[in-house]
C-alpha cells in the first residue's frame, strides 16, 4: 500500500534512538536466528542468546548492530547501566573492526545509527544515580556478560589551572534564544562542564567566566572489541576527555574520527539562570549587589592557550555580555577561527561616564596581558581584534586614539594641572582623558556605534531620569565635590552619566567625535537602520546613520535591522569576515563583496540564550 513519503521514510530509519523501537535490520537478526519472542519475553535472555551467535558466527556486523541496538534499548527501559555499557563495547566493536572481519560500507545507514548508540549508551553508562550528569571514572565496571577494566587519567580533568567537574549531558538539552544550533556530529558523548580554580592557584590565575559551561566530549576506547567478544578474552578500555577546543577529530587505530559536540547547548546551559533583567537594568543604574556587584570586568570563553588571538566583544548601553551569545555561536562554529582566536567579554556598569568605562576596559586587558603573558612572550595577544556595540563602539574608540589636550579641552577650559583637585583626582583625569593607543590592539570594529551622539540620549527628560536614579561609582564621589566647589571651570556643571556623554550636544561627544580612529590600527563599520527612505536619512531607532558613519574606515556594512543588531546575520557574518582577514583566513566571493555601502535585508532577533533539561 502506499503512503506518504514522509510516513514510509520514518517507518525505513525507525531506531532505537530515533523511535524506541528496534531498527528493520535488528528485528530480521531476531527473527533470521529464531530469537524475536525470546527477546520479547525475556530481553536479558534473548542478549545473552544473541551474543553466544555473535561468537559462534565469528563476529558478525549484523549481529554486533543488533546486540549494540538492542542492548541499549533494554539498558534505558530498564535502568541497566551493564547493558547499556554492553551497547558502548557492540557499536564500537561495529564500527571498528581493527583488522578482524567485515567492515560496514560508507552508506550503510547503520554506521550513523551504531555511532548514536555508541554516544547515548556511553552518557547512560556512566550517569549519575539521577541521571543528570555524567561521572567519568575508571574501574572494573560489570557487563552482562563478564566484565571490563576502565582506565581513566585523573590528569583529563585539569584544564591549565582549572579542572572540570560537573558534566551534564547536553545531547538531552531543549536549546532556546538561540536562532542556530550547532552540533558537530562524530563520536563520543557531547558534555557541558563546570571549571573552577585548581587547589593551589590563583584565583585570578585565568580569566574564565565564572559560570561558564565549557564543551567536553567523552570517548571509550575499547581495545580490540570485535576480538575480545569473539575470543572470549578480557575486555580493556580507556575513558578519555577532550575540551572541544583542543581537537575535532581523534584516531582510532588506521582511522581519523570526528568528535561528538554540541557547543550551542553548553552555550546556552551556561546563561540558563542568569538574571539577565536584574544585570542588565541594575548594572546601568550603578546598583548591583552581592556577587553580582564583584563580577570580573574581562572573562573569557576558554582558558588561555598561547598563540590565539584575541578577540574582545563591549557591550552597549543597558546590556551585558548575554547580547553576544549569537554571534558567539555562530563564530566559534567556524572551525579555522575557533584555532586561531580566543574570545573575551568585557562587562561594566553601563551608565558610568564613558571616559571611565573606557579606562577600565584599558586597564582590565592591560592587565589580563600581564597576568597571562608577563614576558611578552606570545605575540598573538598583541594583535587583539576590539568589538564594540552602541556605547561600547565608544569604548572600543577610545582604546584606539591618540587624544593629546583634545579631548580634555572639550570638557574643562582650565589646564589639568592648573585645577584645584586632589592628587588622584588629577591622576583619574590624566588617565582617562588624555590617550595614547593601547599598543596590544590590532583592529577595531564598530557596531551600530553613536560617534556624534544618540538622539534618544539627547532627550533631556531621559537624562534627567537617568541621573536621578543612576548610583554614582566610588572613584568620583571626591570629585563630584570639586566639581560642584569649582563650576566655572567645566563646560558641564555635573559629573555626566554615559547617558549624558551621548547627548549630541554635550562636550564630550562633541570633543571626541573630532578624533579620528588612529591610522595605523584598521576599523570597520556595522550600521543599523530600520527605517526606509536614503541611508543619510535613516536610523535604527536609537542611532542616526550619519552619528554611526565616520570616514576612514576599511569596510561599512549597513544592515537593515533595529539598534540591538549583534544577532542580525548579516552583522555576524561581517564580522566573521573581518576576523579572518584579521588572522589570514580566506574569505570567500560573497563575503569579500561586503564593504563600504552594502546594504542587506535582514530578520529581527537576538533573544538571550537558555537552556531546560528534557
Amino acid at each position: 500500500m502506499r503512503v506518504d513519503r514522509s510516513l514510509a521514510y520514518r517507518d525505513v530509519a525507525r531506531s532505537a534512538i530515533l523511535s524506541g523501537e528496534p531498527s528493520w535490520a535488528s528485528r530480521d537478526v531476531l527473527l533470521e536466528r529464531g530469537l524475536f519472542e525470546a527477546f520479547d519475553d525475556d530481553p536479558a535472555g534473548g542478549l545473552a542468546a544473541l551474543h553466544r551467535q555473535l561468537v559462534a558466527e565469528g563476529g558478525s556486523p549484523d549481529v554486533l548492530f543488533a546486540l549494540a541496538e538492542l542492548s541499549y534499548l533494554y539498558g534505558e527501559r530498564a535502568r541497566r547501566p551493564e547493558h547499556s555499557l554492553a551497547a558502548v563495547v557492540y557499536a564500537y566493536a561495529f564500527l571498528f573492526p581493527e583488522g578482524r572481519g567485515e567492515r560496514p560500507g560508507p552508506f550503510d545507514p547503520r554506521v550513523r545509527t551504531a555511532a548514536d548508540l555508541y554516544n547515548w549508551a556511553l552518557t547512560a553508562a556512566f550517569a549519575s544515580p539521577d541521571r543528570t550528569s555524567v561521572l567519568p571514572r575508571g574501574g572494573t565496571f560489570a557487563l552482562p556478560f563478564g566484565a571490563m577494566t576502565v582506565a581513566f587519567d585523573p590528569a583529563m580533568l585539569r584544564v591549565g589551572q582549572r579542572e572540570l567537574y560537573g558534566f551534564v549531558p547536553v545531547a538531552e538539552l531543549e536549546v532556546r534564544g538561540l536562532a542556530m544550533r550547532y552540533r558537530w556530529p562524530g563520536l563520543g558523548a557531547p558534555l557541558a562542564a563546570s571549571t573552577r580554580i585548581v587547589e593551589g592557584a590563583a584565583a585570578d590565575a585565568d580569566l574564565v567566566a565564572p559560570r561558564l559551561r565549557v564543551p567536553v566530549t567523552a570517548v571509550l576506547h575499547v581495545a580490540h572489541a570485535r576480538e575480545a567478544l569473539v575470543d572470549g578474552t578480557p575486555l580493556g578500555a580507556v575513558l578519555e576527555l577532550h575540551p572541544a577546543w583542543e581537537r575535532d577529530a581523534i584516531a582510532v587505530g588506521d582511522d581519523v574520527v570526528p568528535l561528538e559536540n554540541e557547543p550551542t547547548a553548553a552555550l546556552a546551559l551556561t546563561f540558563t539562570g542568569v538574571p539577565v533583567t536584574e544585570v542588565e537594568l541594575f548594572g546601568f543604574l550603578g546598583r548591583l549587589s552581592t556577587a553580582l556587584e564583584k563580577r570580573p570586568p574581562l572573562v573569557s570563553a576558554t582558558p588561555y592557550r598561547p598563540g590565539l588571538v584575541p578577540v574582545v566583544f563591549v557591550h552597549g548601553t543597558a546590556s551585558s555580555i548575554v547580547r553576544w551569545a549569537e554571534m558567539y555561536n555562530r563564530l566559534y562554529a567556524d572551525p579555522e577561527l575557533r584555532r586561531r582566536c580566543q574570545f573575551w567579554f568585557f562587562q561594566y556598569d553601563s551608565g558610568n561616564p564613558i571616559a571611565l568605562s573606557a579606562l577600565q576596559l584599558r586597564e582590565a586587558l592591560t592587565a589580563a596581558l600581564a597576568r597571562l603573558d608577563p614576558a611578552g612572550a606570545d605575540p598573538a595577544l598583541r594583535r587583539m581584534v576590539l568589538i564594540g556595540h552602541s556605547q561600547g563602539g565608544l569604548l572600543v574608540k577610545m582604546q584606539a586614539v591618540r587624544t593629546e589636550h583634545r579631548l580634555w579641552d572639550a570638557v574643562s577650559r582650565q589646564p589639568l594641572e592648573a585645577l584645584r583637585v586632589s592628587d588622584s583626582s588629577r591622576d583619574l583625569l590624566r588617565r582617562a582623558l588624555f590617550l595614547e593607543p593601547l599598543p596590544a590592539v590590532g583592529r577595531v570594529v564598530f557596531i551600530a556605534t553613536p560617534h556624534r551622539g544618540s538622539f534618544v540620549a539627547g532627550r533631556q527628560w531621559i537624562a534627567h531620569l537617568v541621573r536621578r536614579l543612576a548610583r554614582l561609582p566610588f572613584a568620583l564621589g571626591g570629585l563630584a565635590a570639586e566639581i560642584a566647589r569649582d563650576p566655572g571651570v567645566w563646560r558641564s556643571p555635573i559629573v555626566p552619566t554615559a547617558v549624558d556623554n551621548m547627548s549630541p550636544h554635550q562636550p564630550f561627544i562633541r570633543g571626541l567625535q573630532t578624533i579620528p580612529v588612529d591610522p595605523t590600527i584598521p576599523a570597520h563599520s556595522i550600521i543599523a537602520v530600520d527605517t526606509g527612505g536614503p541611508l543619510e536619512t535613516g536610523n535604527d531607532g536609537v542611532v542616526a546613520y550619519t552619528s554611526a558613519h565616520i570616514d576612514g574606515v576599511e569596510s561599512e556594512l549597513v544592515v537593515r535591522s533595529p539598534h540591538s543588531c549583534q544577532a542580525n546575520p548579516h552583522a555576524m557574518e561581517e564580522v566573521r569576515r573581518i576576523l579572518r582577514l584579521h588572522v589570514g583566513l580566506p574569505v570567500s566571493g560573497a563575503e569579500a563583496g561586503q564593504g563600504r555601502g552594502a546594504e542587506r535585508e535582514e530578520q529581527r532577533g537576538g533573544a538571550p540564550a537558555q537552556g531546560t533539561q528534557r
